[in-house]
């Protein structure tokens, strides 16, 4: 094999070959038989950064579009282009799936409380990609998809914008090995509150454990970004997460903490994992922006206790360095910091690139997320969003030619669904049919399958 044949993989330290396809083995049911997936799908050798960095937002008073929304439902207000991020919200939700070695690390362990600690820590990095990602993704066009598929660490998911009105988004991943299924629908309520915007992620994630014969479900807590018209950008994460182990009637309770008077409970979790007989197994805390803990109940209680019999002077001087700490310290540094002696690191989440801060505060994984190599075009679903191209032109630093080309795409789904009318035709999702979430009795999307059958024929013309 030439030097051409072969790339170096900056993130995860590995060799890929370029070859057009690569050659996995199937062993479900026992059968051994060759699955030919697109290397290029992959993302083996992922961009670091984007083609242009982020445009000023400070010539564009938001204000005067949201004066008169307050306290109203956002997602039928056309905001200016120049509060998004080049990502549609398929995108955006794909990236529950940054720290899916969580998910691989749960499978291998024989006990189902300490698999909760895992699945726990998964559902808390997945908002973990949100600190200071203060744009607005795009909204999904009717019908849109994406997809992924990652060698390392093992998993392809596809995703469906299946509603309009109201705006709802599908996903489905699953582990190349056929370790665990994760899926869920997701209708993102908006609300403008004067200096704040607030979101509610409504919907239910669903993690199937295949191995342990084990189901889990929870939702996520809201998120709000403040300061809208005047100051500085910054995010909270607020509210109950509570997952449920549906196999073993185990659970875990998780406080997404508010900022509190003078910000000292910024971005922190707390919360613990329950057996089944309601005796606390263990206590959660740490940073949903870098960090979580695991802790004996009784050492966390006692600590606690001595804590508060501290000086004020040596408090406020923990909390300071707490405050001053973030994803780029060592892990040595955090648990000198914050950690509960006899405390285990459950999770950290990854440094970003240095000039995230130009690049709408990507994570290494969100810069890779709208990359489209030679080749993909042939692939891809001609739906995928990566072919948006009002996405593609603000990413090039376009936005002039972004926002002509948003405008034409609203128009053009505008003009189909007035098409459909006069038709009498009901709207039908390709890849995603509604039906009930057996584990909760809920309505939900539901995966139909046949997505990486790669038979594209009959889906709408979108873009």
């Amino acid at each position: 094999m030439s030097n051409d044949d072969e790339f170096y993989d900056a993130v995860t330290g590995h060799v890929y070959m370029s070859h057009l396809f690569a050659q996995l083995i199937n062993l479900k049911d026992g059968i051994i038989a060759p699955i030919y997936i697109p290397v290029s799908v992959f993302f083996p050798h992922c961009r670091t950064s984007l083609p242009a960095p982020m445009s000023s937002r400070n010539s564009v008073s938001i204000w005067g579009i949201l004066k008169k929304c307050i306290g109203l439902e956002l997602s039928k207000i056309t905001m200016p282009i120049a509060f998004n991020e080049p990502l549609s919200f398929l995108q955006r939700i794909t990236e529950y799936m940054e720290h899916a070695c969580l998910l691989n690390r749960a499978c291998e362990l024989s006990n189902s409380l300490q698999r909760m600690e895992m699945v726990a820590s998964f559902a808390i990095s997945a908002v973990g990609s949100q600190w200071g990602r203060t744009g607005k993704p795009f909204n999904p066009l009717l019908g849109e998809t994406f997809e992924l598929i990652r060698e390392d660490p093992g998993y392809r998911l596809v995703s469906e914008q299946v509603s309009h009105h109201p705006p709802v988004s599908a996903f489905h991943a699953e582990s190349l090995s056929g370790d665990f299924v994760f899926h869920g629908s997701i209708y993102p309520k908006l609300k403008f509150w004067g200096k704040s915007v607030e979101a509610e992620p409504r919907g239910t994630m669903t993690l199937e454990l295949l191995k342990h014969n084990e189901v889990y479900t929870w939702s996520n807590p809201t998120c709000c970004v403040h300061n809208i018209i005047l100051g500085k950008l910054w995010i909270e994460q607020y509210g109950t997460m509570e997952i449920i182990n549906h196999s073993t009637g185990e659970k875990c309770v998780l406080e997404f903490k508010p900022s509190g008077m003078l910000g000292k409970d910024l971005h922190r979790v707390e919360g613990y994992i329950q057996e089944k007989s309601k005796k606390k197994f263990c206590v959660l805390y740490g940073k949903w922006t870098g960090y979580i803990w695991a802790v004996n109940p009784h050492t966390y209680e006692t600590y606690k206790k001595s804590e508060k019999k501290d000086d004020k002077t040596k408090k406020n001087d923990e909390l300071e360095n707490a405050e001053n700490c973030d994803e780029s310290d060592s892990p040595e540094l955090l648990k000198s910091v914050n950690a509960v002696p006899g405390s285990s690191l459950l999770w950290r989440i990854q440094a970003r690139p240095p000039h995230s801060a130009k690049m709408y505060n990507f994570t290494n994984f969100a810069m890779a997320l709208n990359e489209l190599e030679p080749g993909m075009e042939a692939i891809l679903a001609p739906t995928d969003c990566r072919f948006r191209p009002d996405i593609r032109a603000m990413e090039n630093g376009d936005i002039d030619e972004a926002s002509k080309e948003k405008e034409r795409l609203e128009e053009k789904q505008r003009a189909a669904r007035k098409e459909r009318a006069n038709q009498n035709e009901e709207w039908s999702p390709r890849w995603f049919q509604l039906g009930t979430n057996p584990h909760t009795g809920s309505q939900d999307w539901l995966y139909s399958g046949g997505y990486f059958d790669r038979n594209y024929k009959n889906l709408p013309d979108l873009y």
